[in-house]
């Protein structure tokens, strides 16, 4: 597949790295195989398959990027995941809840990896205020709160709009792969999802979940409308200290306020430059690590009940389950 709005980036981060030899692009449409051939960058500098099965029935490819649009690529992981394949399966996991428990269950039996593409477990930002949350650095977390917008336009809405939830579907399974990472499963999940444009109706645009847990709370809103510069922004709140970060990209600072101060950083506001990263960078990373837990080097960066349980509360916020 090729339709995922990631798509070239993982294209291009496959193709730089030297321990990768990549064989080909299957893009099932021939009219968008037809139209990527005539594209600069990546795709015009690739070879293209014409049959699903020269990748299914090729013991010699081991890791397949699963790129399709949302509608169409959990089918299509499901198919590498039973042929035997690593899988780097872009976000969110799908929207049928007892597929994808099958799909880690089977490449759990046959020792295969599926790694969820989530960028952001990369980002120089989100690593440092979630291990201060879970190192106890901020004391005990009581609340998260996460805003992460976009302003599409109305053909990109109709084809979110084909899930349920629309923008939270898309956007809120990014901030609540950090959430839970943090916190956990939820024990209760309130969502407010909204069409307030009048643009494509059947895609949800103004949107909001509450993620109940025994000592605290988490708050995802996302809507389609906003003015850009998009003004992105995560925030994580202890008893100890704060950590918020905005902008989200490119990353710049993070604000840590301390109610003592601890080790390198003082009482009250501190202001902590984060490295300069690209999203093709995050891209770059995601693929080192899959590569590394590949070869057995390194564990997986996120267990296979993290991947579960992060979908599964999606899509108990969408009200699919």
């Amino acid at each position: 597949g090729s339709k995922h709005s990631h798509a070239e980036g993982k294209l291009s981060a496959i193709l730089s790295n030297p321990d990768t030899e990549f064989v080909g692009v299957f893009e099932p449409d021939l009219q968008q195989r037809e139209f990527l051939q005539t594209l600069d960058g990546p795709y015009g500098e690739v070879s293209y398959l014409s049959d699903i099965n020269e990748i299914l029935q090729d013991d010699s490819i081991t890791l397949v990027t699963s790129e399709g649009r949302n509608i169409e690529s959990l089918d299509q992981t499901e198919q590498l995941v039973n042929a035997g394949k690593h899988v780097w399966f872009d976000k969110p996991a799908g929207d049928n809840w007892p597929q994808w428990q099958n799909i880690i269950a089977n490449a759990q039996r046959q020792s295969t990896f599926v790694q969820v593409g989530y960028m952001f477990r990369y980002h120089g930002g989100f690593k440092l205020m979630t291990e201060w949350a879970n190192s106890g650095f901020l004391g005990d977390i009581f609340g998260i709160r996460a805003h992460m917008s976009k302003n599409w336009p109305e053909a990109a809405r109709k084809i979110v709009g084909e899930h349920l939830g629309g923008v939270f579907y898309d956007l809120g399974s990014h901030m609540l792969d950090q959430i839970v990472w943090v916190l956990g499963r939820p024990s209760k999940v309130t969502s407010f999802l909204r069409n307030d444009t009048g643009i494509a109706p059947e895609f949800m645009d103004n949107t909001l979940g509450v993620f109940e847990y025994d000592n605290a709370m988490a708050i995802v809103d996302l809507a389609s409308m906003e003015a850009e510069p998009i003004a992105r922004r995560f925030e994580i709140h202890g008893t100890k200290g704060s950590a918020i970060l905005e902008p989200m990209e490119p990353p710049k600072t993070l604000k840590l306020i301390l109610s003592d101060a601890s080790g390198e950083y003082q009482s009250g506001e501190n202001i902590v430059s984060l490295p300069t990263q690209t999203r093709e960078d995050l891209y770059v990373l995601e693929l080192e690590s899959l590569l590394k837990t590949m070869n057995g080097t390194r564990p997986p960066d996120r267990s296979y009940d993290h991947e579960l349980i992060v979908q599964e509360t999606l899509l108990r916020g969408t009200g699919r389950i």
